[in-house]
């Protein structure tokens, strides 16, 4: 069932005070949402590592804001999270946009961020439901997923 979707927003400044920013922004959904689970994509490597360490970092931040509230904590990756809504660890963020419109029934379709938050969402209660979803790494060899 779809509550709400939103994005916290670090604005300007140093490191440590966007950071803050981010821990107090998901203290405020936990408290004003009381979800009984957390569900976060795993980071990603690309190219710049600048920008793999501070997403790594505001990641960080919100596992930290809800394990201080208490709550358990699931990781997947994004082919995970891809597989589970579209059924193609390489789907575009369009794809993925129109299929958590279509499974949450939503009136249009989620902000790309938005989409990938619920998305994650969506995949970790298949694997709930499920019980049998891998929540570790998947490789690709040879086109193939290992």
């Amino acid at each position: 069932m779809y509550v709400a979707s939103g994005c916290v927003k670090s604005g300007a400044g140093d490191l440590a005070a966007r950071l803050k920013t981010i821990l107090e922004g998901l203290n405020e959904v936990i408290a004003a949402h009381a979800p009984l689970e957390v569900a976060v994509e795993k980071v990603f490597v690309n190219a710049n590592p600048q920008s793999t360490l501070a997403l790594g970092q505001a990641r960080g931040t919100a596992i930290c804001a809800a394990v201080i509230a208490g709550l358990p904590v699931a990781e997947y990756t994004a082919l995970q999270v891809k597989q589970s809504v579209v059924g193609n660890g390489h789907a575009a963020k369009e794809q993925v946009q129109h299929m958590v419109r279509r499974l949450l029934a939503l009136p249009g379709d989620p902000a790309a961020d938005a989409a990938d938050a619920l998305a994650c969402a969506i995949c970790h209660a298949h694997g709930r439901s499920l019980g049998t979803l891998q929540t570790k790494s998947f490789r690709i060899r040879k086109g193939r997923l290992v």
